[in-house]
């Protein structure tokens, strides 16, 4: 699980969000905070006070680079 922080430009306070590393949203913020880092704090305190596991597959959507690595059978 990951907290982040966002705000909008309709809403310039800050508010938390948990979501899993497949990107699901599964906490959001219902108050908001002056800054970034008040927001981040509050979020990692709510994170610590759920009870759940991450059982979500991340989906790779890039490929690493493969640098150095040439075809072989010649």
């Amino acid at each position: 699980m990951q907290v982040s922080a966002f705000n909008t430009p309709s809403r310039p306070d800050w508010r938390w969000r948990i979501t899993s590393y497949a990107g699901d949203v599964v906490a959001e913020s219902p108050d908001v905070f002056s800054s970034i880092s008040a927001a981040l704090s509050a979020g990692k305190t709510r994170l610590g006070e759920m009870d759940v596991v991450d059982a979500s597959e991340t989906t790779r959507k890039w490929r690493a680079p493969s640098f150095g690595r040439r075809a072989t059978g010649h």
